[in-house]
């Protein structure tokens, strides 16, 4: 499997009142743009595992995900792109007709498998595992969201990339599964701040959880971060008119779309923390557009009757 990466990263000034009144300089990583097909994080989190499912000889990817998961489109886009069959293990019970996000990654080639929300709860308990495998045949299993240590270096990376384009202080992300958090952080390796927005509600076990893959992959944690729990707009996934508007906004200054889930809570919380100094005046503070736009057909059709505006997303 060759590297995927073959366009340089492209970092946006974003011209904010609340920045310029600070001296500090904000930037987007737009890692949403790297690859067309898997942009952003999810192909930095698959690239390592995708290399290890070869080195162990598996031609089938096995993984987890809600109906509206970003990454199972990924490891669905990925499986014909790199020559694996791939099996997508979905929460809940099967909805006919299949929501965007499922039909695509079903037109990707992959096999849709449904576990209840109670199975679902122990997927990764080893003989849910086992009983999956003894259906679907030899897999490598990528945990949801993709998250694990092999997920971490492909985030590293992006470290690497960014350091060698400008120097910055901050590194800003939304945070899921704390996967691509805890990979910026090795790259980090204790130098510089990285600030994780988390998108889920009650999200104080994701500290947890990072430090953990950042003990495995690198032998250490480290205290540069912070996660920042508040600003979940109203959980995982949830509606809000607040960040629908904010999204809007953001749109017409800066001609960026971001998502509803990730990327949208990530640049609300980095603009609401400016206001309240939280970054130190001079620095720059880069924010990482992850992409995860795939997200906005399944949050239009679950939410067309709370907004009457939408973004055109192709």
């Amino acid at each position: 499997m060759t590297d995927a990466y073959t366009s340089p990263l492209l970092l946006q000034e974003l011209l904010e009142p609340a920045a310029a009144q600070r001296n500090i300089r904000l930037l987007l990583l737009r890692d949403d743009l790297t690859h067309p097909a898997l942009p952003g994080n999810k192909w930095r989190k698959l690239k390592y595992n995708l290399l290890e499912a070869r080195r162990l000889g598996h031609d089938t990817l096995l993984t987890f995900g809600g109906a509206y998961s970003n990454h199972m489109a990924a490891v669905a886009a990925a499986g014909p792109l790199h020559g694996f069959r791939t099996v997508g293990v979905v929460r809940g019970e099967p909805t006919l007709p299949l929501n965007p996000t499922l039909a695509q990654a079903q037109a990707h080639g992959m096999q849709l498998r449904y576990l209840d929300r109670a199975t679902y709860r122990r997927k990764t308990e080893p003989a849910v595992v086992a009983e999956l495998l003894h259906e679907v045949g030899p897999a490598y299993v990528v945990p949801e969201g993709g998250s694990n240590t092999l997920a971490l270096p492909g985030c590293a990376e992006l470290v690497t990339e960014l350091a060698a384009e400008t120097d910055f202080d901050y590194l800003c992300v939304a945070c899921g599964t704390g996967g691509t958090l805890a990979g910026l952080l090795t790259g980090l390796a204790g130098t510089r701040q990285a600030v994780g927005v988390a998108v889920l509600k009650n999200a104080d076990f994701l500290r947890a959880d990072i430090e953990a893959l950042t003990l495995a992959s690198a032998g250490t944690t480290y205290t540069n971060w912070q996660l920042q729990t508040a600003y979940h707009l109203g959980g995982y996934a949830a509606y809000s008119a607040e960040l629908m508007a904010f999204i809007q906004q953001f749109q017409a200054r800066h001609g960026v779309l971001l998502d509803p889930v990730y990327t949208g809570k990530l640049l609300y919380a980095v603009l609401d923390l400016l206001t309240q100094d939280y970054f130190a005046p001079g620095s720059t503070v880069v924010a990482v557009h992850t992409g995860g736009l795939q997200g906005w057909q399944g949050f239009r059709q679950r939410f067309a009757h709370r907004s009457a505006w939408w973004p055109e997303v192709g």
